[in-house]
């Protein structure tokens, strides 16, 4: 399946994610004919293709808003969330997640519209059956079209708690969390279940429906994507990514907390729904930067360990654009390099509101921003990487002259490579899809090992997560070896720095082998 980031015509306000057509390409990106003919040769090709939905809000730009701003007495008023108010006093005191106010006030008409992102993104009202017809007639455009399913954008956002309260105050500052407000509000079952039933019952092929759900539990998850509900497939959950719970403290997530999250979600979708696996995405920084070591000497074990680990677990692997090359973070130096909205809003309310140091602020940034993953792909060695004979929209990460597709295609050790051999894996081995999942040596703070058992087969995944060698008394060496990564030493019971191994045993060896392993770390 190959998931497309939203290519409508757009602003680009927050990257394609303010949509001013849910119906046509940006001229930018093609013509809807080119987007005809990219489906249809997916298709010719075994592969499927799924869009970005971006339904919790549109772009100020979009007919429907530009209607709806128009007039209090025109239809599509209520298509979106306006409040009356005075000029100088917002209808509650959410911040948005670009930071600064949730709300706008409009001069036109004198009322205020709710965008709990950009300004130039107000918030749909799906409290209106309107609202949720025209979108439903809209997903069903497409999948005539062609498409095979959509990612959802922020889908646990569409119902909101009635009255929408003030929120707890932020930091002691003048604006309140809208989250416990908007997330999972009382209607959200009901509007999946609707556009179920709307949209996707009763086709005649196999479509997939990914909700993107920030703040979601294991419970709430269970519920949503339980197939006697009828709601969505999978779930994007935020949990792993979130276990520094400040995004931008700069503190680096341990394998601990990793285990711990991914751990709990396999064991809590075990029986009901499915998960989703992913480390990095067009809202996270890269992977191996994030989680990994993206020094040279590590940068290409590191990434092979955390896709060793990631693909290995039960649920349904997402491979971002350069993932599979093991691409960096960005050296940006100031904020004039950054275009994410995000990121920029950031800094501004940080080192104006909020009167922090412009180095201090911009080293947070540069942990976490967006920005990282959206970097021109990294084709080549040419001086824009092979995206682009132009001037890209921003600047091509320089270790793009030894970091790309080709030298990766070329090197049997490379990141592209192991990738390839995991995913064959994973398609030759029933095992790896659908096997039971034990976590090992939970409490370890380096080493990531877990089993999975399917019938007569069982795999031991173990992984040193660290730029150190380990050692782990009682490592089993029976079986056979699959798959070994990181530069492995001699003795098997050290795990060399980022070294991962994949042992197939039958359960007559694995019963011999203890679940809990002596540590001398």
């Amino acid at each position: 399946v190959l998931w497309l980031s939203p290519f409508y015509p757009s602003p680009q306000d927050d990257n394609g994610y303010d949509i001013a057509d849910y119906q046509d390409v940006d001229p930018v990106f093609g013509s809807l004919a080119d987007l005809d003919e990219l489906i249809a040769e997916a298709h010719t090709r075994g592969l499927k293709i799924v869009l970005d939905l971006v339904v919790n809000h549109t772009s100020d730009e979009h007919p429907w808003f530009v209607e709806s701003r128009s007039s209090t007495e025109n239809p599509k008023r209520d298509w979106y969330w306006w409040r009356p108010g005075a000029p100088d006093k917002a209808p509650n005191n959410w911040q948005s997640a670009f930071s600064g106010p949730a709300w706008d006030y409009d001069d036109l008409t004198g009322e205020w519209y709710l965008h709990l992102f950009s300004r130039k993104q107000p918030e749909l009202n799906w409290e209106n059956p309107e609202v949720r017809q025209a979108v439903h007639a809209m997903m069903n455009w497409w999948l005539d079209r062609g498409a095979d399913g959509f990612r959802m954008d922020v889908v646990n956002l569409l119902s909101k708690v009635p009255g929408l309260p003030d929120g707890a105050l932020i930091d002691g500052g003048p604006f309140g969390h809208p989250w416990p407000h908007v997330a999972g509000g009382p209607r959200l079952h009901e509007f999946l279940q609707e556009m179920h039933r709307a949209v996707f019952a009763g086709r005649d092929r196999p479509l997939l429906t990914v909700g993107e759900m920030p703040g979601v539990t294991v419970a709430d998850a269970r519920a949503h994507t339980d197939p006697a509900n009828g709601e969505v497939d999978m779930v994007f959950q935020f949990d792993h990514v979130s276990v520094v719970p400040d995004k931008w403290a700069g503190a680096k997530p341990t394998p601990l907390g990793l285990k711990e999250s991914f751990g709990r979600w396999q064991s809590g979708l075990a029986d009901v729904g499915w998960n989703s696996l992913y480390l990095s995405n067009h809202d996270q920084p890269r992977s191996v930067s994030r989680f990994g070591d993206d020094s040279p000497q590590f940068r290409v074990a590191s990434a092979c360990a955390l896709a060793t680990v990631l693909h290995l677990h039960r649920g349904t692997p997402y491979v971002y654009q350069g993932d599979e090359l093991g691409m960096t973070n960005a050296p940006f130096a100031t904020i004039a390099d950054y275009r994410d909205i995000e990121s920029i809003g950031y800094h501004g309310y940080q080192t104006g509101r909020r009167e922090r140091a412009d180095i201090e602020v911009l080293a947070e940034i540069a942990q976490v921003s967006r920005d990282h993953a959206r970097t021109p792909m990294q084709w080549d060695a040419s001086p824009d990487a092979g995206f682009t004979t132009g001037e890209p929209w921003i600047a091509v990460n320089p270790n793009h002259t030894t970091v790309n597709a080709v030298a990766a295609r070329t090197d049997p050790s490379s990141v592209w490579h192991h990738y390839r051999r995991l995913i064959a894996l994973r398609h030759d081995l029933p095992v790896v899809a659908l096997g039971d999942f034990t976590m090992l040596l939970p409490d370890h703070p380096s080493v990531y090992a877990f089993t999975r058992r399917l019938d007569d087969v069982e795999l031991l995944v173990v992984a040193n997560l660290s730029s150190a060698p380990v050692t782990v008394d009682g490592l089993p060496t029976g079986g056979e070896l699959l798959m070994v990564t990181g530069g492995p030493g001699t003795d098997p019971s050290v795990l060399q720095p980022w070294e991962a191994r994949i042992h197939r045993r039958s359960p007559t060896h694995a019963a011999a082998v203890p679940r809990q392993a002596a540590i001398d770390a």
